[in-house]
C-alpha cells in the first residue's frame, strides 16, 4: 500500500506533499517531527518492496551517496526500512531542477551554463574520487537551490569495487544523455559521466539535447553512431574554445574524450575566464586584466589523442586586425584619448585610474536560506567591514564540519551599493581551516549564483571572481566550518569572519 499525503512514515516523518514518482519510488517533502526541519524522503514503491534486486539497487543509492559529502550533492540524512518499505531521507532543497528552469527561461547565457556545469562537474569528479560513477546525470538530477546546483538521484551509480551493481549487456541510463558505450551495454566508468555532462552543457546552451527522435531506441541509437552536432550552429556567439571543450566531452571515441572530469572542468573554468565582459565587443570598452592574468600565457585546450577538429572554427583573427587598425586611426586623430573599465566600474583615463580600485563593501546581512532558519547573528554582521579586524561576525556553533547535518552552508551578504563587476574579494579570519565560496546576485535576499572556485581559507584569503555582469550583492557562502578549540566540546565547529574587502 502506498504512503498518503498528511501521514506519518516510520512514526517521524509527516508527509506533506508528492514531489515526485518514478519507475521504482515516490518522493515527499516531508517534515522530521524529531528535529523539527523539512526533509525529502524517497520511498521503494509496493510492488518492489519483494523484488531483491530493486531493493538492492535502492539500498546502493544509499550507500553510494552516504560517502558523498559535498556541497554540490544531496546529502542522505537517514535510510532504514518501515512498515515493509525501503525509504532514504534526503535534505530537501527548495527550487526546481535544471529541467524546469530550462523549460522556463530557455537557453542559458554562456557565463552561467558554464558556471553551473563547473559546479556539477566538481561534483561529479568528487564522485568519482570516491568510487561512484553515477550514470544518470541530466538536468532532471541537479536540483537548484537558492541558485546553486546540487547533484541527485544516485539511483542508478555503480560504485567501482562493488560487486553486483553493473552487469555487462545491461543498458543504464536516460535515453537523451546517454552515453555511447552505456547505450552498448559497457561498464560506464566516469568518462561516461564526462559525456553526459557534455549533453547537459549543450542543452544548456541551445536549450535542445543533440539527438531527438521518435523512440528512445532511436534516440540512444544515434547517441551510439551519429557525431555530435555542432554547438556553434545553433549557438553562433558561443567561444570557439567552449565549442571544442564541448567536442571533446561528445566524443564518441572514449579514448578520444577528456580523460577525466576533473579535466573538462579545468578546461570550463579557463573557458570562463576569458569570457569578455557583456559590453566589450559593441563598445570597445576593455576590461581591466589582474595582475595574475598578466602573468600567466594562454595554453590552448588540451586535445584527446588522435582528435581530429575537423570542423573547426573560423578564424576571428581579421576581425581583430580590422579593429586594432580603426582604434589606433581614431586614437591617433583624437590625440590618443582613451577610456579603460575596469570590472569594478572604475575608469582611467589616458591609462590613469580615475578613482580608487578598491570598492567599499558593507555586510547587510546573514544568508540562511532552508533549510537554515532565516537568520545567523545578525547582530554582529557589520563587524565584518567595520575597518577593525579585531571584531568579527561569527556563525553560530555546530556539532559537526557540515553544520551539524542541518544544513548545506551559512553566508554572510555585502553591499557594492551599486552593480558592479568585482575581480576579487578579501576574507580575513582568526579560525582558518574553513572552506567557502563567493556568490552574486542583484537582491539582497538572492537569488545568488556562484562566481569563484570553492577554496580552504587560512587566516586570509583573497577569491579570484568571475562575475558575467553587475552585481550589486555578494555573499560569502561558508560550505565547511573550522573547528575551533576555544568552543565548547559539545559544539566546537564555527567561523569568524573579521573583515571582507572587494577590489
Amino acid at each position: 500500500m502506498e504512503q498518503v499525503v498528511g501521514a506519518v512514515f516510520a512514526e517521524r516523518y509527516e508527509l506533506e506533499e508528492l514531489t515526485g514518482s518514478g519507475g521504482m519510488s515516490h518522493v515527499y517533502r516531508a517534515r522530521d517531527r524529531q528535529l523539527g526541519r523539512r526533509v525529502a524522503i524517497k520511498i521503494l514503491v509496493s510492488r518492489y518492496a519483494s523484488d531483491p534486486q530493486h531493493v538492492e539497487r535502492f539500498r546502493n543509492e544509499a550507500q553510494a551517496v552516504a560517502r558523498l559529502t559535498h556541497p554540490n550533492i544531496v546529502t542522505v540524512i537517514d535510510r532504514g526500512e518501515a512498515d515493509g518499505h525501503q525509504f532514504i531521507v534526503f535534505e530537501y532543497v527548495e527550487g526546481e531542477n535544471l529541467k524546469q528552469l530550462l523549460a522556463r527561461v530557455g537557453p542559458l547565457p554562456v557565463g552561467r551554463a558554464l558556471d553551473l556545469t563547473i559546479e556539477i562537474g566538481r561534483a561529479l569528479a568528487f564522485a568519482h574520487a570516491q568510487g561512484v560513477v553515477h550514470r544518470d546525470v541530466k538536468p532532471q538530477n541537479v536540483l537548484l537551490g537558492a541558485g546553486t546546483p546540487k547533484v541527485t538521484d544516485f539511483g542508478l551509480a555503480r560504485i567501482v569495487g562493488m560487486d553486483g551493481n553493473t552487469t555487462t549487456g545491461t543498458v543504464v541510463g536516460t535515453g537523451d544523455y546517454i552515453a555511447p558505450e552505456q547505450a552498448r551495454g559497457e561498464a560506464a566508468n566516469e568518462q561516461s559521466d564526462v559525456y553526459s555532462l557534455g549533453v547537459v552543457l549543450y542543452e544548456l546552451l541551445t536549450g535542445e539535447v543533440p539527438f531527438t527522435g521518435d523512440s528512445v531506441m532511436e534516440v540512444v541509437m544515434r547517441h551510439v553512431s551519429e557525431p555530435a552536432p555542432d554547438v556553434l550552429r545553433r549557438r553562433p556567439d558561443v567561444p570557439s574554445r567552449v565549442a571544442t571543450a564541448l567536442d571533446l566531452a561528445l566524443e564518441k571515441d572514449v579514448a578520444r574524450r577528456w580523460p577525466s572530469m576533473d579535466a573538462f572542468v579545468s578546461e570550463l573554468v579557463a573557458c570562463r575566464r576569458e569570457l569578455p565582459a557583456p559590453d566589450t565587443a559593441p563598445t570597445m570598452i576593455l576590461p581591466a586584466v589582474s595582475p595574475e592574468e598578466r602573468t600567466q600565457s594562454w595554453t590552448p585546450a588540451p586535445i584527446a589523442p588522435g582528435h581530429q577538429p575537423g570542423r573547426r572554427r573560423r578564424s576571428r583573427l581579421p576581425l581583430v586586425l580590422l579593429l586594432l587598425l580603426l582604434l589606433i586611426l581614431g586614437g591617433a586623430a583624437a590625440g590618443a584619448y582613451f577610456v579603460v573599465r575596469d570590472r569594478g566600474g572604475t575608469e582611467t583615463i589616458g591609462g590613469k585610474p580615475a578613482n580608487a580600485a578598491t570598492v567599499h563593501l558593507a555586510a547587510v546581512g546573514a544568508y540562511d536560506p532552508p533549510p537554515g532558519d532565516g537568520g545567523e547573528r545578525d547582530d554582529l554582521v557589520r563587524e565584518a567591514t567595520d575597518g577593525n579586524p579585531a571584531t568579527y561576525w561569527e556563525t553560530e556553533h555546530y556539532t559537526t564540519a557540515q553544520f551539524g547535518n542541518l544544513k548545506r552552508g551559512v553566508g554572510l551578504v555585502v553591499d557594492a551599493g551599486k552593480p558592479v563587476e568585482l575581480d576579487s574579494l578579501t576574507v580575513t579570519s582568526d579560525t582558518p581551516g574553513f572552506t567557502a565560496v563567493v556568490q552574486a546576485g542583484s537582491s539582497e535576499a538572492g537569488p545568488f549564483h556562484p562566481v569563484s572556485d570553492s577554496q580552504t581559507v587560512r587566516e586570509r584569503a583573497t577569491f579570484g571572481l568571475h562575475v558575467g555582469s553587475p552585481e550589486r550583492y555578494y555573499v560569502f557562502w561558508i560550505t565547511s566550518l573550522a573547528s575551533n578549540p576555544a568552543e565548547s566540546s559539545s559544539k566546537p565547529y564555527s567561523v569568524h569572519v573579521s573583515e571582507i574587502t572587494g577590489s
